[in-house]
Parts: structure tokens; sequence; C-alpha cells
């Protein structure tokens, strides 16, 4: 979803900075997804011994971590907004979440079957390179895009509570949706950095998912956040330059 203004022009009704118990209550959020991560990882592969998935493991929990700790400290009402599905949330949105959220699962058993287990069609070593470089694209463009949308909306929504207003500054100069062409590559960068040839498949269904998402949120901004339609006429590809 679209972002701030400045600092000093966000509504006074932004959430608090978060108190420690809050935190810790929320970093404890991570421990849980670091386990959920890993047993769909290590289950399917049968064996702990598998040092591309500690690697990503390590390197998404860190993430996950640095996300809260700062946005903590420096924007809680995106922190708030990221932990919560808003009531007026689209039902369309609600229905894309509900295969999104069985790929993501598939694509870790299935490169857990693949890479850990039966070795398939392993990934060669140029192609895991290749896959955490993509990995360390997507990051970097997920977080610019965190780093100047305070309104990165979890789901499909007019934040109107919020006072939402379109953004024009960061990557969204460049691209509508920034945040979704970073999950797009995310989705297609975690298999190989696994080793898994197999796990490709969820992960490009994935991708082809949030095109869709991406289409469907765009009109819906046309129709309901007052601005979006001139913004659109200078920014005038969704995901990617020269293309869409």
């Amino acid at each position: 979803m679209q972002g701030p203004e400045p600092e000093q022009s966000r509504p006074a009704h932004f959430a608090p900075r978060r108190t420690i118990p809050v935190l810790l209550i929320q970093l404890l959020g991570i421990v849980a997804t670091f386990g959920a991560f890993g047993a769909l990882l290590f289950i399917p592969a049968g064996r702990l011994d598998w040092l591309q998935a500690w690697m990503f493991l390590v390197a998404f929990g860190a993430f996950l971590a640095f996300f809260v700790v700062w946005t903590s400290r420096h924007d809680p009402g995106l922190l708030d907004e990221r932990m919560r599905v808003g009531a007026n949330t689209k039902g369309w949105d609600k229905i894309i979440l509900f295969p999104y959220t069985l790929l993501l699962a598939g694509l870790l058993v299935v490169s857990g079957l693949d890479a850990g287990r039966f070795r398939s069609a392993p990934a060669p070593v140029a192609l895991q390179a290749l896959g955490w470089g993509g990995g360390l694209l997507a990051g970097s463009l997920i977080w610019w895009t965190i780093s100047v949308n305070t309104f990165l909306s979890r789901t499909v929504r007019i934040q109107e509570e919020r006072g939402q207003k379109v953004i024009r500054e960061g990557p969204y100069a460049r691209v509508r949706h920034p945040m979704y062409l970073g999950v797009i590559v995310l989705m297609l960068s975690i298999p190989l950095m696994l080793g898994s040839g197999w796990g490709m498949v969820p992960g490009a269904l994935i991708g082809i998912l949030f095109i869709v998402r991406t289409a469907l949120e765009d009109r819906t901004l046309h129709e309901e956040l007052p601005g979006y339609p001139e913004y659109a006429d200078l920014v005038q590809y969704r995901l990617l330059p020269r293309v869409w």
C-alpha cells in the first residue's frame, strides 16, 4: 500500500513506541516463525546437517528481528499495521492470502524434499550464489520500501484512520508497487538459496499470484485513494520500468 509524508507531518494518532514487554512478545513471534520455517524445511529433509537451510534461516530471522526492533523505535504505527489484518481488508485479498500461505509452505517443503532429502534437481553452486544475490537485492528493495512507507499494510485496505496518503519518494518514484517486486524476486531466490530446482515451481506460482494481486490493488488505489490516479500518471509502471 502507499506511504508516508515526512516524519514531522505524520498524524498525531500514530501508535506510541513499543514498550519492552510488547517488543519481547513480537520477538517471540519471530522465534515461532523461525521454528515453523525450520520444521517445514528440516522435517521433509530428514536431517539437520543442511548448511543452506541454516544459512537461509539465520538470514531470514535476522531480517525479521531487525524489522521489529527498527520499527518499534522509528515507526511503531507501521509495526502495528503489519501485525494485524484490518477490518476493511478487501475480500479478494483474503482469498489471495490463503493460496499464498499454502504455496509458501509448499516452497519450503518441496525444497526440503528436493535439496535436503532426495536431491533430485539440485541447484549448482553458481545458481545458489545467484539466489543469494537475488535475495540480497530483494531484501534491500523491501527494506528501502519499508523505510519510506509507513502505510505498508499487511493486507490491501485504505487506512483512513491513519490518514493514508500517496507517496512519491524512494522506490515509489520508479514503480508503484516496489514491495511486491521485492517479494517476487525473493520467492524466486529462496529455492536457489536452498539448492533446490523443484522449489522454483511454487516460487514461480507465488510470483504469478503477486502479479495478480498487484493488478487488483492498483485498481483499488485508483478508485479509493485520493491523488493516486495523478501519481499513476507520473509513475507509469506497476512492477518493472518499461515492462509493466
